[in-house]
């Protein structure tokens, strides 16, 4: 990725939002946090949204929002990064991991029902690498068990399922403005989209000690706002985000039309997804080989998720084994990430078209 060429021609904006700033000296939930709650929850179906630090907190209040705790279970994908899984342990709820779709490698509908137990409290189906999960499955199970949906959004936003947008489906999605993310920040920040303003609400207090007024609390709640700094950058970033999305989509059609899937196996949409190709996951069976060789042939090429959730040390105990869950351990062993930004040009993805077939020869 190249995240400086991407906010470059934005960097007067960016200069002068951060002199107000210092000018005014106005750093946490001031009027740039309000402002960018505001205008996210505009294109979100006027649902609340409320930032917060990060998106990892996002995941953490959003759970505690919905109720869950101790002895809790949550249905999720092994497929995703720690964060997702991690913010459900650490409630003390139990994560229960289910098998992806080949497409998407999204969480497998199908295989939800049968790992519904008395103790299931949600499901976090997370939209992977820009491409949204199967909702409308998703929440007829989630609605027949009385289960919260969380969508962890965080690589998707401007995604789509059908003429559901990303973030409008769950009774809360999550959204992180990291840097690398298609919606980013200029740090770490991240925001709660609610379905309703009591569900707002809670997020609100939690992200703030518990308390609405900073005398009163009534839970235990968290220091997770997000600062004046990051909602100035996501402010200016946001009139963007759709054109920067449909030049991920254009070379994404490049990396086609270059014949790239002559030598690996390209992404795929599921019939009525806009992608917007957060991350581009190709795959191969030598990956690391062939990440090896483009490597030194001078083209970022990077492993996301190789170890998926349910084999990571930190879930031993939960008695998943190698096996157990086929088609993400064989997109965790083959998939790899090629260069994918809004900046990009035809003769650099022709470039890395190049590089995968002298490598694939090699191999």
């Amino acid at each position: 990725m190249d995240i400086r060429a991407q906010y470059a021609p934005l960097r007067g904006e960016l200069d002068a939002a951060l002199a107000e700033i210092l000018d005014t000296g106005a750093f946490i939930l001031g009027p740039r946090v309000r402002a960018i709650e505001e205008a996210v929850s505009q294109r979100l179906d006027n649902r609340p949204c409320v930032g917060v630090a990060n998106g990892t907190d996002a995941l953490v209040i959003a759970l505690q929002a919905l109720g869950v705790g101790p002895g809790d279970e949550v249905i999720t994908t092994p497929y995703t990064f720690y964060a997702t899984a991690e913010a459900i342990a650490r409630h003390g709820a139990t994560p229960v991991f289910v098998d992806v779709e080949p497409v998407g490698a999204c969480l497998d509908p199908d295989l939800i029902e049968e790992k519904v137990t008395e103790k299931t409290k949600a499901i976090i189906p997370v939209h992977i690498f820009g491409h949204a999960a199967s909702m409308t499955p998703i929440l007829t199970t989630a609605a027949e068990n009385s289960l919260s949906v969380i969508e962890d959004a965080a690589q998707a936003f401007g995604s789509a399922d059908g003429e559901w947008a990303v973030g409008t489906m769950g009774d809360i999605a999550t959204i992180s403005f990291f840097p690398t993310k298609n919606f980013p920040g200029i740090g770490d920040g991240g925001m709660v989209v609610c379905s309703d303003p009591d569900l707002g609400a809670a997020v609100k207090r939690l992200r703030f000690h518990g308390s609405e007024d900073k005398v009163v609390f009534t839970e235990v709640g968290y220091n997770s706002r997000l600062d004046e700094i990051q909602a100035a950058a996501v402010n200016i970033f946001l009139p963007h985000v759709d054109d920067w999305n449909d030049r991920r989509r254009q070379v994404a059609d490049w990396y086609r039309e270059a014949g790239l899937g002559q030598h690996v196996t390209l992404p795929e949409e599921r019939d009525g997804v806009r992608h917007i190709y957060h991350l581009y996951v190709v795959r191969h069976p030598e990956r690391d080989r062939l990440r090896e060789l483009l490597v030194e042939d001078g083209i970022g090429a990077v492993v996301y998720y190789g170890t998926p959730m349910h084999l990571q040390p930190v879930f031993a105990g939960l008695g998943y084994s190698k096996g157990d869950l086929p088609v993400a351990e064989e997109w965790a062993d083959t998939g790899l990430a090629l260069p994918m930004h809004p900046n990009l040009t035809r003769e650099q993805v022709d470039e890395v078209v190049a590089a995968v077939g002298r490598a694939v020869e090699r191999i």
